[in-house]
Formats: C-alpha cells, sequence, structure tokens
C-alpha cells in the first residue's frame, strides 16, 4: 500500500530527550508507527478497514504492464539518426 506522512509539531526540548534516552531512531519510528495502527484500528470501523486492504490486495493481483508504447522493430530512435 502506498505511504503518506504525517508530520507533527513537538516541544523541541522534550523531542531531543526522546532522542537522547531512546538511543535509536528506528525505534522511535517503530513506536510511531505502532500508535499511528492502534489509532487506526480504533477509530476506522471494521468494515472501512477490510474495504482498505481489499483494495491493497486487488491493487496487487493486477499485473503492471508499461504504459509506454515499444518502438517498432528496426526503427531507432530519432536523436541517433541526426547528423547534427
Amino acid at each position: 500500500m502506498k505511504k503518506g506522512t504525517v508530520q507533527i509539531s513537538f516541544e523541541a526540548e522534550k523531542l531531543r530527550a526522546i532522542h537522547q534516552y531512546m538511543k535509536d531512531e528506528t525505534e522511535l519510528q517503530a513506536e510511531l508507527d505502532t500508535l499511528l495502527q492502534t489509532l487506526y484500528e480504533t477509530h476506522v470501523p471494521a468494515p472501512v478497514r477490510e474495504y482498505i486492504e481489499g483494495l491493497d490486495n486487488s491493487v496487487m493481483d493486477v499485473p503492471k504492464r508499461s504504459t509506454r508504447p515499444a518502438a517498432p522493430a528496426g526503427h531507432s530512435s530519432p536523436v541517433a539518426d541526426s547528423d547534427e
């Protein structure tokens, strides 16, 4: 599933204290991810969560194809044919 970004403001001294005592930036990220997941599960109704999860699975089932047409065989790009 595509990820979005959450940006929050927090008092600088408190944030420095968190960084000082956690020692690991990935631990902070993991805890924030867990808190957001808990908020999502608490506030988003189960049928909506199931629908969203179904969307994610259906997108993965569709094979991805290039949207750019293939060049005809035997033709080179115009840039390569230029005598300039």
